[in-house]
């Protein structure tokens, strides 16, 4: 690693392998929550989910799981050990998000280096990696309801734990618009995660 790399080769590997795990499951995710709707105003287009029925959604679903659990456990324990998790995301203050907010509204917050995290950053990578954790818990409750009981009671039983499924892909969902989004407002950031500089 050359002393300019912002985002080292394992961050880079396990962003996108985890970009591609987020699609699949959310697509899969979406067909299964079609077959039995928790909000029946809710149905998502055949275009976007993935499967084609129910049981080959289920099996796309479990397969990517583990990739995605496997991914996540790597990114948070190879940040923790190298203290990335420390120097990149900590701390985040309400002062600083008080002050990156108005200057993000204002369309002055600045990108000029990709290597630090504004507050806004800090707080949107910390309450995604939360949601990823409540994602799969909620999510063994309800494919593990019997095998899991206190789980499934944590979460308010199994048609809570469904909405708390629910509620955190919607939470993914929207941090990877947002993303998205960034990328296009700032497109350095791209190349930066494709080339580590």
């Amino acid at each position: 690693m050359t002393h300019n790399t912002v985002q080292p080769g394992w961050v880079r590997i396990t962003h996108w392998i985890n970009a591609l795990a987020v699609i699949l499951m959310v697509m899969s995710g979406w067909q299964i929550y079609d077959a039995s709707p928790i909000f029946p105003v809710i149905q998502f287009p055949p275009s976007t989910t993935l499967g084609g029925w129910l049981g080959g959604a289920l099996q796309w679903h479990f397969a990517v799981m583990w990739l995605l659990v496997a991914n996540f456990i790597v990114y948070v324990a190879l940040n923790l050990a190298s203290g990335r998790f420390r120097r990149k995301l900590l701390p985040v203050t309400l002062k600083q998000l008080a002050a990156d907010a108005i200057a993000a509204l204002r369309g002055r917050l600045k990108h000029d280096d990709l290597a630090h995290y504004n507050a806004i950053q800090k707080l949107a990578y910390l309450v995604v990696i939360a949601d990823i954790v409540l994602i799969v818990l909620s999510g063994l409750a309800v494919w593990k309801s019997v095998q899991f009981p206190l789980l499934r009671t944590l979460m308010g039983g199994y048609d809570n734990a469904r909405v708390v499924h629910f509620a955190c892909m919607s939470v993914l969902v929207a941090f990877f618009v947002a993303h998205v989004a960034m990328v296009a407002l700032v497109p350095r950031s791209l190349l930066l995660m494709l080339r580590g500089r």
